[in-house]
């Protein structure tokens, strides 16, 4: 069944204001992962005529939240739990170095930065604003990459961050009951990378990817994801 669209905002026209709309829809999971935008049932939603919303498509289409098939529409990109969990499984090994490799910045000018997004987190999962707490979560890890210093590095992040985006838009519900759970576990790794401690943080880290890595890859002993 279609989901009836709503301005999340002030009622905005324009192309990002449309792209912004749709983004929410996506990452709180009002359109789930397969789920399709129809363009003329989304129009009629929002009163807005065709133009904005294709450029609002597009952009969601390069962000690579949306796939768009010829004679068919555009779709929610979906992310298989076997993607995640081979994603998952190589973040295991580079994050603690990323971590590693930044903590001279975290400890020193970037320490408030990181700080902050535990902080976001918290306040997005008090609120159960799942779109913002994802982009808190993401920009939480994402840090470690972005201050590496290490091209290779922050080139797998940005290679793996909208199929994160994706998965936790599903992954962040499952928190309801207790939603302060993930940020005491980012207040924790926050902890660690501070002290400088890539064992411990490694230790942490692992404790986000619960389930057998073998049963989605075939690789024994590993561990997949459950909430990043």
């Amino acid at each position: 069944m279609d989901h009836k669209f709503e301005w999340q905002e002030q009622r905005m026209t324009t192309p990002d204001g449309v792209y912004r709309t749709l983004r929410a829809a996506i990452l709180d999971g009002t359109v789930p992962p397969g789920g399709q935008l129809r363009e003329a049932h989304i129009a009629a939603d929002l009163g807005i005529s065709r133009s904005p919303l294709r450029e609002a498509l597009t952009k969601l289409e390069e962000e690579g939240l949306v796939v768009k098939i010829p004679y068919r529409g555009a779709f929610v990109v979906e992310v298989s739990a076997r993607e995640v969990a081979e994603i998952d499984s190589v973040r295991l090994r580079v994050e603690p170095y990323a971590a590693e490799l930044s903590a001279e910045a975290l400890r020193g000018p970037e320490r408030p930065q990181l700080l902050q997004t535990v902080e976001d987190l918290r306040r997005a999962m008090e609120k159960d604003d799942i779109p913002a707490s994802i982009d808190a979560h993401l920009r939480f890890h994402g840090l470690f990459y972005d201050l590496s210093g290490h091209g290779v590095l922050q080139s797998l992040w940005n290679g793996w961050e909208t199929k994160l985006r994706l998965h936790l838009s599903v992954d962040h519900r499952t928190y309801s009951d207790n939603p302060q759970q993930l940020v005491v576990e980012h207040e924790r790794l926050a902890a660690v990378a501070l002290e400088g401690d890539t064992d411990a943080f490694r230790r942490e880290l692992a404790a986000h990817f619960p389930m057998g890595l073998g049963a989605q890859t075939g690789e024994p002993g590993e561990r997949t994801s459950r909430h990043m």
